[in-house]
């Protein structure tokens, strides 16, 4: 972990260290969020968007057959050795 002493410009501005900004694999364009806490502000990098939406998944795994009730799919799955031994062949 490094720390640095930074100070700020007229403009309200800070420069991160190349040092930092390197550790932390921050580029030019980089989004960050500014956060106040009880002793300062913490400084991290905005979560990536991927530019889906949950609505844009639902409906991707299609089922072509018949309704299964409820009660079936809350059924516990039976397990046994031969799905154990199934399973070492595959690796």
């Amino acid at each position: 972990m490094l720390v640095a002493t930074i100070k700020l410009s007229t403009k309200g501005q800070i420069v991160i260290p190349k040092e930092i900004r390197d550790e932390l694999s921050w580029q030019a364009g980089t989004e960050l969020t500014l956060v106040t806490t009880s002793s300062g502000i913490m400084l991290k990098a905005a979560p990536k968007k991927t530019g889906r939406k949950l609505e844009d998944l639902m409906g991707m795994l299609k089922y072509d057959g018949p309704a299964v009730p409820i009660e079936e799919l809350c059924k516990p799955v039976e397990y046994n050795s031969d799905w154990e031994d199934s399973e070492r062949q595959r690796e």
